[in-house]
């Protein structure tokens, strides 16, 4: 009989051992996974306020501005689908988004990292347009909206013909990709 209880207490104690051990575990798991959270959400969205914009003229292919944002901040951030471009201060609505230009991925700026967008400006099957001197960009949100404040940018040359066939690159990690379109 003794020797019977004992087996008893001592498999009472083993089963006893391996749920706190377990309880253990999900309370590691669970710690673990809380402590990813912070670092996931320090990634915050590309915005003219935490980024620097560039625009200049490529000499190839012809018709096309390549434009750059760079990370100032101190976090990583998300540029998001394509910016919103205005060319010129009376534009009524943003220049398309090259639709075949869509990356797999959005792309994340560390610190000091450049995304880049092509900008086709004008092609002799467009209509209309005009010369432009300034070029409007506001960031797009992970929903796709702008981010609300725009950044005016001077465009080289005093100014830059625009007509209704120019479109804008999604962004993308290398100045080559947005101007191989």
């Amino acid at each position: 009989m003794r020797s019977a209880t004992r087996l008893v207490s001592r498999t009472a104690a083993s089963s006893m051992v391996v749920a706190a051990l377990a309880l253990v575990g999900f309370q590691a798991a669970g710690q673990t996974a809380s402590a990813a959270t912070p670092k996931a959400s320090s990634v915050v969205t590309c915005t003219t306020a935490n980024t620097a914009l560039t625009v200049t003229e490529a000499s190839r292919p012809i018709n096309h501005l390549l434009l750059k944002a760079t990370n100032t901040g101190t976090k990583p951030c998300y540029a998001y689908s394509a910016p919103f471009l205005r060319a010129g201060a009376d534009a009524q609505a943003p220049l398309p988004w090259a639709d075949e230009t869509t990356p797999q991925a959005v792309l994340m700026l560390e610190p000091g990292q450049s995304a880049y967008a092509g900008i086709l400006t004008y092609s002799p099957d467009g209509e209309g347009g005009g010369e432009e001197k300034t070029l409007g960009v506001y960031f797009t949100d992970k929903k796709g909206s702008s981010t609300g404040t725009e950044k005016t940018l001077k465009l080289p040359n005093g100014g830059v013909l625009f007509n209704s066939a120019a479109t804008v690159t999604y962004w993308q990690d290398n100045a080559a990709d947005a101007l191989s379109w």
